[in-house]
This record gives structure tokens, C-alpha cells and sequence, in this order.
């Protein structure tokens, strides 16, 4: 296969295949080269063509409170009092440039995930 831009669907399945034969290529040969320009090929494609959405900042605080194992009383230090954290959680209030930043350095949080826009409750 020539090394060129991957602009059409059996393209993109060619360059699969060329890739998992040359999964095991030995470091610094050649063929690894090969596999490395090829694996770049392949992510251009798949991030043109299948794009990820960022996800939304309530949500992705959600999982990582799930997967860590974080109650809503835990970030209390990083949005505030209770009934602030249920207001950010609960939709009612954005969170804060402020709330963002100390939610990324305390939690390791990528601030670029909680900085996007989102929907907001609306109130009744």
C-alpha cells in the first residue's frame, strides 16, 4: 500500500489490515516506521471522519464522581457549600471559572471538559 491520505472507507480497511500485519514489527525498523505513519494516517481519518463530541461538563463530572467513588459531599472543597454543589449538579447553576479550576487541580480534572457550555434547568 502506497502512503498517501486515507480519504475513502476501503482506504481506511486497507490500512487496518497493513497495521495488524505489522502489529509486531520490531522497534526502529523499518516496518515499525511503516506502522507509525500508518497508525497516523488512520487517526487523521478516524478524527475527520468519526468525530468525538466533547462531552458534557455535568455528565463528565458525574462518571468521575461515579468511578472514583466521590459523594456530592466531596466537592463541596471545590464548588462550595451543599446546596451549591446540588445547584451545579442539579443544572440550576453554572459552574465558575473558579469551581473549574479547583476542580481540575484538586480532582485532576481536565479543565477542558468542564468548561464547555451546557444546558442549564430552567426554572418552573
Amino acid at each position: 500500500m502506497e502512503l498517501k491520505p486515507i480519504r475513502t472507507k476501503a482506504e481506511y480497511k486497507a490500512a487496518l489490515r497493513e497495521i495488524e500485519a505489522l502489529f509486531d514489527a520490531p522497534d526502529k525498523s523499518p516496518e515499525a516506521d511503516r506502522l507509525e505513519v500508518l497508525a497516523m494516517l488512520v487517526e487523521k481519518y478516524e478524527a475527520r471522519r468519526y468525530p468525538i463530541p466533547a462531552p458534557d461538563p455535568i455528565d463528565f463530572l458525574n462518571y468521575a464522581m461515579e468511578v472514583r467513588g466521590l459523594t456530592r459531599k466531596d466537592l463541596e472543597p471545590y464548588i462550595g457549600n451543599r446546596g451549591r454543589v446540588a445547584e451545579a449538579l442539579n443544572r440550576a447553576r453554572p459552574l465558575t471559572l473558579a469551581m473549574i479550576r479547583r476542580l481540575s487541580e484538586g480532582l485532576k480534572l481536565p479543565a477542558d471538559a468542564l468548561i464547555a457550555d451546557y444546558e442549564l434547568r430552567h426554572a418552573a
